[in-house]
């Protein structure tokens, strides 16, 4: 019976409910020491003398170390640089030693026998400062008389990126009927996921090797980063494990500072060492998200048809760059900007910028929101310009079935959108959501003095990012390949053993890769095992961000599967004495053609492979077989969502009435996971757009550090979304999967945007930046209806 395609329940859910799983919190290796980072206090300073001898003085504090001690390591890599420009690089080191540019800089640390000690000591540490002056906005950082953050970057720019036709965009928005244009602040965002993060490393003198637990969603990467660029030691002598992962939202593809800071410390200690951050420092030290100030200029003709779109970004990447910040930015949000829209000139510039903040770089859909959120904007406000449905709008500009494969006007820089149908997910979304009948609602509702508002989001985007020519330096400056990796073993027993590159941390990637290879070679799920976040154990992969898992590691693993069944039916054949033109691999049998009497069962084969008593000539013992898979293109996942929101006007507090979601992410592998997927990313979406923003001061402190302050969307607070999904196969590979990790959050935020504008539209509402909180709502109505302020 067929798996793939069918809700089975997660394998993984087991031990995660019964708290057999191991977090990194949970390992305790004898002799092991606590680490504990002091901080800077200050977004912009000088360090100009550290005294750590009262800290050093306490009893079970072993040692003290600061940046000086660590001088001979180098800054960490920032391997995505923008590709095509000059980047002004500067990353952090593992402790800071002169100078710090944000607050939560590490300049110091303790080792002592319990972290109790170590956070004590800590603050013994005296530490004089010079404190600089500060700038957080990035516009306001790239004019004169800004303060300077970095010598290497004049006016505190990263870099300066373009793609599209300047000349080209110009010239369609002057010859349009009509051109609107419009700031848009994509507000910083704070990932939190349910586990900070942490990291255990132990040292072998005899052997030189270490072993390095972290809380990463990469575990090769990090092995590679630290190796090759920090320590400069051969791969072999590390090995890097992914304990279970309590959620990473992107916040733990990156290498940071404390992973090699606490590596070096097990090294001079002598002991294993172990630092696990608290929330406080998780909201400073960690990297955060979007933070884009963007103008846009959008041209359209009188019938809705949109001409031309002109974005200047400026990209707040934070105090140093973390360790694919300027990727984000560039490849994954300005070569997205034609949505699921043919608009014939498109012209981006996205300046990079150094602000005296926390660092910047993917977060849940990464780049994808950000576009999104500008091009489903833009339609709504030509919309409103010329006074038409927003749904005639987007059936007026959207790409159609025959034009696949789409370039973009050439923004993609050589990749085309593989297949899609946008009209058949809006024309689902609006069924589900009676649109006719809900525009007769509103119109009732506004007779009555009652704000409803109806807001869409027909968005597309990137997955299955991995292409190595593409991506690689010669083309968006990342500095690697991107391919994934997957083993595939049948033991003699007719067990399966799968280990992949790919790392799962809440996604469900042992369920789903446990059904492909179910299907594939014929055999119950329960006799498959997949094995992953150890370097020690699996090839080399590179991790699991960008919806890449399904559409290039789970297609690594089907590639695999094909070669096991193809040696199969070769030694089948030689067990049945048949030729093996002869003979069909079905049902986890091999059988002579039109005789399925006449079989062996996979189990016999994979028995008679490893046994190798008797093979065809030349046919090597045991099946197992190993892959690297680099697709040819990425994938582009789409859909509609409609939201649906009434605003108290006494209060402003916004309510949604009603969430419809029509996703088409290709061929569906287990629909359950799918859904739970779009469930929690509409969850952050609808967060951005209502209520999470993290704010700085003009000194550079988060006064949103704590999450009393930094607002998160509760259960209570959503309605029960409706969720609805069709099937367009992606040409790109074999299995026709796209996508499905991020869908939810890049299309929520301006589908809710979107609707609360409907709502106020009356009162001349166009835009409102995010976060609509009640109060700002409230302040809306109150200026339109009474006067205020």
């Amino acid at each position: 019976m067929a798996v793939v395609g069918t809700p089975v329940k997660r394998t993984e859910d087991p031990r995660l409910i019964t708290g057999e799983a191991k977090y990194l919190e949970d390992i305790h290796l004898p002799g092991m020491v606590h680490a504990a980072i002091l901080r800077s206090p200050h977004a912009h300073a000088r360090i100009t003398s550290i005294n750590t001898a009262k800290a050093a003085a306490q009893p079970g504090v072993l040692a003290v170390f600061t940046g000086q001690d660590f001088a001979d390591l180098p800054a960490l890599p920032c391997a995505w640089q923008a590709g095509g420009v000059t980047n002004h690089v500067n990353t952090p080191r593992v402790l800071e030693i002169d100078k710090v540019t944000f607050t939560g800089a590490g300049i110091a640390v303790v080792i002592a026998e319990n972290r109790y000690i170590a956070e004590d000591a800590i603050q013994l540490i005296e530490v004089d400062y010079e404190v600089l002056p500060a700038v957080v906005d990035a516009e306001k950082a790239t004019q004169p008389g800004a303060p300077q953050l970095h010598e290497n970057a004049p006016d505190n720019i990263v870099m300066e990126w373009e793609c599209g036709s300047a000349d080209g965009t110009a010239q369609a928005l002057q010859a349009a009927d009509v051109v609107v244009r419009q700031r848009l602040v994509n507000q910083r965002l704070i990932p939190t996921s349910m586990e900070p993060r942490g990291t255990i490393a132990q040292f072998l003198p005899a052997t030189g090797e270490f072993t390095v637990w972290v809380t990463s969603q990469a575990p090769h990467v990090m092995r590679l980063l630290m190796t090759a660029f920090v320590f400069g030691i051969p791969e072999t002598k590390m090995r890097v494990i992914s304990p279970q992962i309590g959620g990473g939202f992107g916040a733990k593809i990156f290498l940071y500072p404390e992973y090699c800071l606490i590596a070096a410390l097990s090294k001079k200690i002598g002991r294993p060492v172990k630092w696990m951050e608290s929330r406080s420092e998780n909201y400073v030290a960690t990297t955060h998200g979007r933070d884009h100030i963007t103008e846009i200029e959008v041209g359209a003709k009188q019938d809705g048809t949109i001409t031309a779109l002109k974005v200047h970004t400026y990209a707040n990447l934070g105090g140093v760059l973390s360790t694919i910040a300027p990727g984000i930015p560039t490849t994954l949000y300005g070569r997205m900007l034609s949505g699921a829209y043919k608009i014939p000139h498109i012209y981006c510039h996205v300046s990079g910028v150094y602000t005296n903040t926390g660092m910047v770089d993917a977060y849940r859909g990464a780049g994808r929101p950000e576009a999104t959120y500008v091009v489903e904007r833009a339609v709504d406000l030509v919309a409103h310009k010329l006074g038409m449905d927003p749904v005639a709008v987007r059936r007026k500009n959207f790409v159609q079935p025959n034009d696949f494969p789409y370039d973009p006007v050439g923004i993609l820089n050589g990749l085309k959108y593989d297949s899609g149908d946008y009209d058949k997910t809006l024309d689902r979304a609006l069924e589900m959501v009676g649109y006719d009948r809900l525009r007769q609602e509103q119109a009732q509702a506004r007779q009555q003095g009652r704000y409803l508002g109806i807001g869409l989001s027909s968005y597309i985007e990137i997955c299955g990012v991995a292409p190595s020519a593409w991506i690689g330096l010669k083309g968006e400056g990342w500095g690697a390949g991107l391919w994934e990796s997957a083993n595939v073993r049948v033991h003699l027993t007719g067990k399966v053993v799968v280990t992949t590159g790919s790392q799962s941390h809440g996604q469900g990637h042992e369920t789903s890769v446990a059904q492909v290879v179910a299907d594939e070679l014929g055999m119950p799920m329960s006799d498959v095992i997949v094995q992953h976040s150890d370097t020690l154990g699996t090839p080399f992969g590179y991790g699991t961000y960008g919806s890449r898992s399904t559409a290039v590691g789970t297609v690594a693993v089907h590639r695999s599967l094909q070669r096991i069944k193809d040696k199969a039916k070769l030694i089948g054949a030689h067990m049945l004495e048949a030729a093996p033109e002869d003979v069909v691999y079905e049902d986890g049998k091999v059988h002579v053609k039109g005789s399925p009497d006449q079989a062996k069962t996979i189990q016999e084969i994979a028995g008679a492979a490893a046994l190798a008593y008797d093979l065809p000539a030349g046919v090597e013992p045991f099946l197992d077989d190993t892959s690297y898979y680099d697709p040819p293109n990425c994938t582009y996942p789409f859909g509609t969502h409609i939201c649906v929101v009434e605003i108290d006007p006494e209060t402003g507090q916004i309510d949604i009435k009603r969430y419809i979601a029509v996703d088409d992410v290709g061929k569906v592998i287990n629909p359950m996971i799918v859904d739970g997927q779009v469930h929690g990313g509409i969850a952050q979406g609808v967060g951005q757009a209502l209520w999470e923003s993290a704010v700085y001061d003009d000194n550079g402190q988060l006064v949103s550090g704590s999450l009393l302050d930094y607002a998160l969307p509760r259960a209570d607070l959503l309605p029960s979304f409706e969720l609805d999904r069709t099937e367009t196969p992606s040409p790109v590979n074999p299995m026709g999967v796209k996508g499905a990790g991020e869908t939810g959050t890049i299309a929520a935020t301006p589908a809710v945007v979107n609707a609360v504008v409907d709502a106020l539209s009356p009162l001349g509402v166009t835009h409102i930046d995010m976060p609509l909180t009640p109060r700002k709502i409230w302040q809306i109505i109150d200026a339109h209806s009474n006067g205020g302020d």
